[in-house]
């Protein structure tokens, strides 16, 4: 079985990717999407959004890390998988999964599903661009408001020449809705296609991640919210290991800071340390307190001093 760890967008970055797979179990990281517009894009948008090109396109921890590529234009796609290969990235993958409305509004994403004829020509175009020893993937929902061309849409990416296929058990009308998960129509998707099937969605503990393989039929899984609630996902659901403790956590947190303030990012410290918070709290009743201390911080100095004297 194999783990990936999502892109989740304005989340996971390569800080972010560095810290998790340090923890281990992850066999592949997908990056945020890279919004592909009418344009080659220049070297340094690819290194912006992966900075693991600098060493081999993987981790510190030596985790393969794979760009991923969204938009609506075939052939600008094309060009900018063929500039994400020669920079060293582990293959290329393309966003139709993204439910956000300022992608959707200009047609990228998932809005790509209500044209399953685009989908086709996206992943054709790309496969077609870069060279056959580089493993094209592509990540889909179920469908935009139901599920019923899910089929048609996997076909297009298979028939397209993709190599695997990462289905989110929701389709965009559902958005991250629990509830709504339908482990059972990636199953269907898997019976329908030939090529591998990752399955996404819903998967916080080991025991999501064997029931998820036992519906949906897939060998690999994909996490991404639950990594966050959990820092050492990839481990506990490939080999059953115990959950982080708390004072792991708060350790990790620390050495969070750390590698912010020496990138370009440390303005945005607090904002995504609580971000972090929302999903911690799920899984750690011991975040609840520490949170409220940190919620009305808004320097990042501050932010540091509260955690290196928090005691466990």
């Amino acid at each position: 079985m194999r783990v990936v760890l999502a892109p989740m967008e304005g989340v996971v970055d390569n800080l972010m990717r560095e810290l998790l797979t340090a923890q281990g179990g992850y066999d592949l990281c997908v990056t945020e999407f890279i919004r592909v517009v009418e344009q080659l894009l220049p070297e340094k948008i690819f290194y912006r959004y992966c900075a693991e090109l600098n060493n081999g396109c993987r981790t510190q921890a030596g985790t393969p890390v794979r760009i991923q590529l969204l938009g609506q234009h075939p052939e600008w796609m094309a060009e900018n998988a063929v500039r994400a290969i020669d920079l060293g990235s582990h293959g290329l993958d393309i966003n139709f999964g993204c439910p956000a409305k300022q992608v959707n509004k200009s047609s990228g994403g998932a809005a790509c599903l209500r044209e399953p004829e685009l989908v086709y020509q996206i992943v054709k175009q790309v496969r077609e661009a870069v060279p056959s020893e580089h493993i094209v993937s592509a990540k889909i929902r179920l469908g935009w408001e139901d599920s019923n061309h899910k089929l048609e849409i996997a076909d297009a990416v298979q028939q397209a020449g993709a190599n695997e296929l990462t289905v989110h058990g929701r389709t965009k009308a559902d958005g991250y809705r629990a509830a709504a998960i339908n482990w059972e129509a990636i199953a269907e998707i898997k019976q329908h296609v030939s090529i591998p099937v990752i399955a996404n969605g819903e998967i916080w503990n080991h025991a999501d991640g064997q029931r998820c393989l036992e519906v949906t039929g897939c060998n690999d899984l994909m996490v991404g919210r639950g990594a966050l609630n959990l820092p050492n996902l990839g481990e506990v659901v490939k080999y059953n290991k115990a959950p982080m403790p708390w004072a792991d956590v708060v350790t990790l947190l620390r050495n969070y800071c750390q590698l912010e303030i020496r990138g370009d990012k440390e303005k945005y410290l607090p904002n995504r340390i609580k971000q972090w918070f929302s999903y911690l709290r799920k899984q750690y009743p011991e975040a609840v307190d520490l949170f409220t201390q940190l919620r009305a911080l808004r320097q990042s100095e501050e932010v540091i001093n509260t955690l290196n004297n928090y005691r466990v």
